[in-house]
């Protein structure tokens, strides 16, 4: 019977990874007004 799964190195890969990304979504999320200059264009004048 063939063992099905992955390996821990591979699981310890993937959730490096995750743990990466999940790093950069937080820092968009608390520095909203760097994330918001970076994603969209500026609003109209008078919007801070």
């Amino acid at each position: 019977m063939k063992k099905i799964g992955i390996s821990r190195k591979q699981a310890i890969k993937k959730m490096g990874k995750y743990a990466a990304l999940t790093a950069i979504g937080t820092f968009a999320i608390l520095n909203p007004k760097k994330a918001q200059s970076q994603s969209s264009p500026p609003g109209p004048p008078g919007w801070d």
